[in-house]
């Protein structure tokens, strides 16, 4: 298996697959929770991003593109034969976005859908003025709910902040360029109190799509698939396996 993937799912029985893109300063296994939510009938698959875990001696990339560049090349010897789909939360959203749109610009292989958490439309979020530069970070992870113990862990912060260091510099560089929407339907999720995404900015992901999608809110702020994972997955499971072939 590549790098840049790793399986939470089961092998057998699986009706399409899940591609899940972490937020910025998590892992794969950050998904863990939902790919067992979603099993049998969804395999769930995360990426791995380079500067992390088992990958913490790779050089982070730069930029959404070259994430969702690498990701789209390893994508495409893969998923030929299995309907699948994009989960992307915060930062992920980005990449998962990003890397549709490398997927459908050559014939034959693009997702059935593409859903988007926790993340304001593209044009939204390029216009941001909140995201912290490096100083701000520790009061960012405050922000969004991080324990008072977590923080005062020199050793878990030495640990983390690099990773987030380089995620957020990817979340600042981000620019939306021009193409034509996704034919490929999303599905846009969001916490009703998430400091980071207003309900109406997660909204305005809909028209990045030739198909009617929908937005669906869940009480919480920008973490809130921890406490409704079980209905996150319910939502993906009734807007991806009805585009698929039942056998």
């Amino acid at each position: 298996m590549s790098t840049w993937l790793r399986r939470f799912g089961s092998a057998d029985g699986h009706r399409a697959r899940l591609y899940c893109f972490p937020h910025a300063g998590a892992a794969a296994d950050s998904y863990l929770d939902l790919a067992r939510a979603l099993a049998p009938e969804v395999d769930v698959w995360a990426v791995q991003y380079p500067g992390r875990q088992d990958r913490r001696d790779e050089r982070a990339l730069g930029t959404a593109g070259e994430i969702a560049d690498e990701v789209a090349a390893v994508l495409r010897d893969l998923v030929g034969e299995v309907p699948f789909a994009l989960f992307g939360h915060s930062m992920g959203a980005l990449v998962a976005y990003e890397t549709a749109r490398r997927l459908e610009a050559r014939p034959g292989v693009r997702p059935l859908r593409l859903f988007v958490s926790g993340q304001t439309a593209p044009r939204v979020h390029e216009r941001r003025t909140d995201l912290p530069d490096e100083d701000g970070l520790v009061e960012q992870m405050r922000r969004l709910g991080v324990s008072e113990a977590a923080l005062a862990d020199q050793g878990l912060l030495d640990m983390s902040l690099p990773v987030l260091r380089a995620d957020h510099r990817v979340l600042r560089s981000y620019t939306w360029q021009a193409g034509p929407p996704l034919r490929a339907g999303i599905t846009t999720l969001c916490g009703d109190a998430d400091p980071l995404t207003a309900v109406e900015d997660a909204q305005r992901w809909l028209p990045y799509s030739v198909v009617p999608g929908r937005t669906r809110t869940f009480p919480g702020g920008h973490f809130y698939l921890a406490d409704h994972v079980g209905e996150v997955a319910e939502s993906v499971r009734r807007d991806l396996l009805r585009l698929t072939p039942t056998g």
